[in-house]
């Protein structure tokens, strides 16, 4: 019996189960990606400013404080260096690698901005021109005797500059007949004229004209062409005589009867003028270089066949 009880006892098995680790994942990864990208990133930085040059660092920075004034106006430390070692470029004179001035620029970005400036000077030059205009209107407006004349001075802006035409009247003439010596109004005119000026830095032209008909026998002796730059020289006394100074004057020149300003009855009083012009810095530049011709006082003009009459 005690046998047949121990074979009935059970067999009781205890197995123990082995959990794994938990899984970790791979965030630890990205982490050092990000890591090491950034530690190479700092390392390229450290070794690109240990290369760069002076004049490059000095670019970059003139650029971030004023971007504006770097792409207009260039030129030395405004990225102009072309080479990382120090010497570098055409000029190895130079310890920062910088090439002289507007060499391995793009041309049409020199364009551009000379373009930009030149539009900001001849905006600046017509405000100042609109100015002076002004300034004169009222001078003649507030002068009791010019205000009497002020039919006869017409003032205009042109691509040149300021234009001041003072044009002959029939029952007024500017000058003697046939002669170049200035009547008394004339004469002031000019002068307030020339003290309204005197403050201005531009430089001045000055231009006589006269009408189509012909002065005594002007195709072989004294002509219309003469006779205007002699009233066109008389002017210019009276403008100095008013305190401006000779050297303000560019160009002091006889036109005749090339330029008329009445084209359709050319022996209009209106035709005999006296223009002066407060020339512009680009029509100054362009005088000066050579770009505008003046008109010769020696040259005969095309009179026609009118009868010689005395000339006004």
């Amino acid at each position: 019996m005690a046998g047949d009880a121990k074979k009935l006892q059970p067999i009781i098995i205890k197995r123990i189960k082995k959990n794994g680790h938990a899984a970790h994942g791979g965030a630890w990864k990205i982490a050092y990606a990000d890591f090491v990208t950034a530690m190479m990133a700092f390392f390229l930085l450290m070794w690109l400013l240990g290369s760069t040059s002076e004049g490059d660092k000095k670019g970059l920075s003139d650029y971030f404080n004023a971007p504006l004034k770097v792409a207009l106006q260039g030129g030395s430390g405004a990225g102009a260096s072309n080479s990382i070692l120090s010497g570098g470029g055409k000029d190895l004179t130079r310890s920062t690698g910088q090439s002289p001035a507007g060499e391995g620029e793009d041309p049409i970005r020199r364009k551009m901005a000379a373009d930009i400036m030149r539009a900001e000077v001849a905006k600046q030059e017509n405000k100042k021109m609109e100015a002076l205009s002004a300034k004169i209107s009222a001078v003649i407006s507030n002068n009791p005797k010019l205000a009497e004349f002020q039919s006869q001075i017409r003032l205009e802006t042109t691509p040149d500059g300021l234009q001041i035409q003072i044009v002959d009247d029939q029952n007024r003439p500017m000058f003697d007949t046939g002669s170049a010596l200035v009547k008394p109004y004339m004469r002031e005119i000019l002068r307030e004229i020339g003290t309204a000026l005197n403050g201005v830095e531009n430089k001045i032209s000055l231009d006589g004209h006269t009408d189509r008909s012909p002065y005594g026998n002007g195709d072989k002796g004294y002509s219309n062409w003469e006779l205007s730059a002699d009233r066109a020289n008389a002017s210019r006394r009276e403008l100095v005589a008013s305190g401006m100074p000779d050297e303000k004057l560019a160009r002091v020149t006889g036109l005749a009867s090339s330029n008329l300003l009445d084209q359709q009855n050319p022996l209009a009083p209106i035709n005999r003028r006296i223009s002066i012009i407060v020339m512009t810095r680009e029509a100054e530049e362009r005088l000066m270089g050579g770009g505008r011709t003046p008109v010769s006082t020696t040259e005969a003009p095309p009179e026609g066949d009118a009868p010689s009459t005395p000339k006004q």
